[in-house]
């Protein structure tokens, strides 16, 4: 009696093994997000209303879901700091010291730097661009 026992134990258990591991087999793979910090912080200049320059301090960190795709994004980092430049020397005042205004910058810099990387590497490199740093004068 002991051995069908122990016979069917050992049948439970290296079915629900089997099925465990088949189970990992066909769940799809979660990302693994990294990311990768622009240095150094961009400083650049926006439009005022005055004869005053205002200037923007911003340091700015790239998420990508694949740890290899980091040196795609590093690659083209002067790409990316070139373009967030431009984006941001076009923005008026009132955009740039808002919290509306700042997530629009942000979700424009992002937009266009995928659309720059998927011309440069035919894939979108970038989940999120943020800015972990925001400084205006």
């Amino acid at each position: 009696m002991k051995s069908k026992v122990f016979g069917l134990i050992l049948l439970l258990t290296s079915s629900l093994a089997s099925h465990h591991a088949a189970a990992e087999d066909a769940a799809p793979l979660m990302p693994q997000y990294s990311y990768y910090t622009l240095s150094p912080d961009i400083t650049t200049n926006y439009v005022t209303q005055g004869k005053k320059l205002g200037y923007l301090r911003l340091q700015i960190d790239l998420m990508v879901s694949d740890p290899d795709l980091i040196t795609k994004v590093e690659h083209h980092a002067p790409l990316i700091r070139d373009a967030i430049i431009n984006i941001i020397g076009q923005q008026p005042e009132v955009k740039v010291k808002s919290l509306a205004g700042r997530e629009e910058i942000r979700q424009e810099c992002l937009n266009k730097v995928n659309e720059l990387l998927i011309r440069e590497t035919n894939q979108k490199l970038l989940t999120e661009l943020l800015f972990t740093k925001y400084l205006y004068q």
